[in-house]
C-alpha cells in the first residue's frame, strides 16, 4: 500500500489526567490495529538476532482538543463524505465499565448526546483527516 496519501491521527481531550490519556490512546491504538492491520510492517531483527514485532509504518500524531471539539469532530465523522475513514472513539461510557457485556448494555441505554468522548482516532485519506484535524495542536 502507498501511504503517501494516508494519514492516521488521535485526538485526545486536553483536560484529562495523564493516566486516562495513556489508557485512551492505548485502547484506540489496539482497535485501530485490528482494522488497519495492513499498515503494520514486518517483524524485524536487531544486530544480535533478537526479534522485534513490526510496528505501524508511518507516524501517528497525537493531537489535543477540548471535549467539545472532539464531540464536534465525532459528529462530522457520521457524514457521508467521511465514511471511508476508519474511526475509533473512546468515551466516559466505555471507561466506566468493568467488562465488555456491561459496555454493550450501557451503550444501548445511553443517548448519543450524553456521551463524552475522551478521544477519537481516524485513519484514511490524508485530505479528509487534515480537513478535520489540520488546525489542532500536538499533545505535549
Amino acid at each position: 500500500m502507498n501511504y503517501a496519501n494516508y494519514k492516521c491521527v488521535m485526538v485526545l481531550d486536553e483536560d484529562l489526567p495523564q493516566g486516562i490519556l495513556c489508557n485512551t490512546s492505548a485502547i484506540m491504538g489496539i482497535t485501530l490495529g485490528k482494522y488497519i492491520a495492513s499498515t503494520v510492517g514486518e517483524n524485524v531483527v536487531d544486530q544480535d538476532n533478537f526479534l522485534h514485532l513490526g510496528i505501524i509504518q508511518f507516524p501517528v500524531p497525537i493531537l489535543k482538543a477540548s471535549k467539545e471539539k472532539i464531540k464536534e469532530i465525532r459528529e462530522m465523522l457520521y457524514e457521508d463524505k467521511y465514511q471511508e475513514l476508519v474511526v475509533v472513539d473512546f468515551s466516559d461510557v466505555a471507561q466506566s465499565c468493568n467488562d465488555y457485556p456491561d459496555f454493550i448494555e450501557l451503550m444501548k441505554n445511553t443517548k448519543h448526546e450524553d456521551i463524552t468522548y475522551f478521544g477519537i482516532a481516524m485513519c484514511g485519506a490524508k485530505k479528509l483527516v487534515n480537513k478535520l484535524t489540520g488546525s489542532l495542536p500536538l499533545l505535549r
